[in-house]
């Protein structure tokens, strides 16, 4: 099985880098997205939020998990190949490096162009932050972070769990990610109807996101320092992020070229100081964000390579120990 899902796996990688993410296809996240938000409408509010919002992320893990099994099941039933096909498309709908990589270079583009004003609008489409005063070398830096943080996010964790699980799994950590994403907030509203949802995202996320971390400094010399200074800056930095596993990709990022994430940002005109990753060896500029992409390319790549060498020495240990097996 560990075969079938390496091979789902990998088909889903060339999927989505050739299609993506259409806008007008239909795509499950959209559904999920609207089934939280009916659940959101409906249980958050009154007391226990703490509890409804554990039982609303329960609940949706539980559907995605049994829809996706049983279209797996049904399809691998058929035949293999259906089986094999059918899960990746599913993976290929949890993965998001070819829209991540569009998204990073619709800001590349009017920033290159010295068009701050139609960059600060399209960094405004994938960051929180309030964009309108930034500076090129600010909108290059949250363009840089986006790309550092959801390569983990929307890219090698969901593969990662896809080789654990299969499509099941890829699409309950795709669901448990959207959770996050719409409830996961530290606010008045969210706090305590979506501390379950972030916790489990978290949890997820743990294994992928250092390994990501680390594929990254193995996958790409760093520019004007030593692979020595670049992991330690790894290791120093990674865990200065207000989430436990966001800086491992903005640590690794900004160790490799050399620059310095993190730092001040607005959010609706309030100050936030976030701790900074790297040395600000070079200073930020918009070539950078391509050199933040070709950082993501490298690392998926290695990543699913590293997916492949894992399953296949799990497999070979099950097919060994079943053939020495006395009964």
């Amino acid at each position: 099985m560990i075969v079938y899902h390496l091979a789902a796996i990998t088909i889903a990688y060339f999927i989505d880098m050739l299609v993506g993410d259409p806008p007008h296809w239909p795509h499950p996240v959209r559904w999920i997205g609207s089934l939280i938000s009916v659940f959101e409408k409906c249980l958050n509010k009154g007391k226990k939020k703490r509890l409804k919002g554990l039982a609303m992320l329960l609940v949706i893990l539980l559907i995605v998990f049994l829809i996706v099994l049983l279209l797996v099941v049904i399809s691998y039933q058929i035949h293999p190949i259906v089986g094999i096909a059918i899960e990746s498309i599913i993976i290929a709908t949890t993965i998001a490096r070819k829209s991540l990589k569009e998204a990073s270079l619709d800001v590349y583009g009017p920033l290159e162009r010295g068009d701050l004003a139609c960059a600060r609008k399209k960094l405004s489409y994938i960051v929180g932050r309030d964009t309108d005063r930034l500076n090129e070398g600010e909108i290059a830096r949250g363009a840089i972070e986006t790309v550092a943080e959801n390569t983990s996010d929307g890219v090698t964790a969901p593969l990662f769990w896809a080789l654990i699980g299969g499509a099941p799994l890829a699409m309950v950590y795709r669901a448990t990610n959207t959770c996050d994403s719409m409830v996961g907030y530290v606010n008045e509203r969210y706090k305590d109807f979506g501390w379950a949802s972030a916790k489990w995202d978290d949890v997820l996320n743990w294994i992928p996101s250092r390994l990501t971390g680390i594929i990254m400094i193995i996958g790409t010399k760093p520019v004007r320092i030593e692979y020595r200074k670049a992991w330690m800056i790894l290791f120093r930095d990674a865990m200065k992020h207000p989430s436990p596993n966001s800086g491992w990709g903005e640590a690794a990022v900004a160790a490799i070229l050399g620059i310095q994430l993190g730092g001040i940002n607005y959010y609706k005109g309030i100050v936030s100081n976030r701790a900074t990753m790297g040395d600000p060896i070079n200073p930020i500029q918009a070539g950078h964000i391509l050199l933040a992409n070709r950082i993501l390319d490298k690392t998926v790549f290695l990543f699913l390579l590293f997916l492949w060498i894992g399953g296949m020495i799990v497999e070979l240990a099950f097919t060994w120990i079943k053939s020495s097996a006395p009964f």
